[in-house]
């Protein structure tokens, strides 16, 4: 049974192993223990815990293993982004939406209801909308999503075959001495820091074309055109020139983690520009342009 969606947000599901655990009360506040003994209480109260049945579970009810629950994220008192997203172009098959600096593409730590996914679920009404690719929740521009599940697999396909020409921009320091254009190849790999990424030595997997498009005195901007889609690649290949881009709050030192109070006056210097591809639906050529600009622009 599908279980449905409620204020634009799909529900997480939670399986429940073998265990000693009374109640499912019990076995949720051990399993997610961020959460407090009040909030879940709510979200009882409120019909936000679901059984396979998409029926409310009540939080005294005995625990039953091998079985699974569904739960709607909820983030009381969530912050208020400071600009909403946009529509670029929509037909029966794909939607690509603009997505400003700040926020994730689906809900994730403190944003729920101010995800890119969840605000186009509001504005569109269709619950059936799934994200094709991420960019980061600092990085702004453009995000693709699919409309309806029988596309899903041949939209994916442009990532996972490398079909999809992606074009970013970025605002770096100017190094003159860097000679432009440039292929810069790594090894990448998860950081100590689970929220970072690290070039390794090692067979390449990764790889970035990086051009020169504009110089503002001791400032540039650059063109990155990622052949591969690691997670922070373009940040670190640009931290690994000697070049870390405006803005960055990881890269090359963290100045604050991900869970930190935002400082939305200074947005990582990161755009999402442009994308190309032939639609595997329609055979149309199709290509997309963000709205949004940097500190330096063309």
């Amino acid at each position: 049974m599908r279980i449905p969606t409620r204020n634009g947000v799909g529900p997480s599901r939670v399986s429940l192993p073998v265990g000693p655990w009374p109640t499912v009360l019990d076995f949720l506040l051990e399993r997610m223990p961020d959460i407090s003994r009040d909030e879940w209480l709510q979200r009882f109260e409120d019909q936000l815990v679901l059984d396979e049945s998409a029926q409310p579970v009540k939080a005294t009810q005995a625990y039953t293993s091998r079985t699974k629950l569904y739960y709607y994220r909820h983030i009381a008192n969530e912050p208020v982004l400071p600009e909403k997203a946009s529509i670029v172009f929509e037909d029966d098959h794909l939607m690509v939406a603009d997505k400003p600096h700040f926020m994730p593409v689906t809900p994730a730590g403190r944003y729920v209801q101010q995800s890119l996914l969840v605000q186009l679920k509001h504005l569109t009404g269709n619950d059936d909308l799934v994200p094709l690719h991420r960019i980061d929740r600092e990085t702004a521009g453009l995000v693709m999503f699919g409309k309806r599940f029988s596309d899903r697999d041949a939209y994916h396909a442009l990532f996972r075959d490398k079909e999809m020409h992606k074009v970013y921009q970025a605002v770096a320091a100017y190094n003159p001495a860097l000679e432009l254009p440039y292929t810069h190849t790594s090894r990448l790999q998860p950081d100590a820091l689970f929220f970072k990424t690290q070039e390794v030595l090692g067979e390449p997997n990764s790889e970035t074309r990086i051009s020169l498009l504009k110089v503002e005195g001791t400032r540039a901007l650059y063109q990155l055109e990622p052949i591969s889609g690691k997670r922070h690649q373009l940040r670190v290949h640009m931290m690994a020139l000697g070049l870390p881009l405006e803005g960055d709050q990881f890269y090359p030192t963290v100045l604050r983690g991900p869970d930190a109070e935002e400082d939305f006056s200074h947005p990582l210097q990161l755009l999402a520009k442009s994308v190309a591809f032939t639609d595997p639906v329609t055979g149309q050529a199709r290509e997309f342009h963000s709205t949004m600009r940097l500190s330096i622009a063309l």
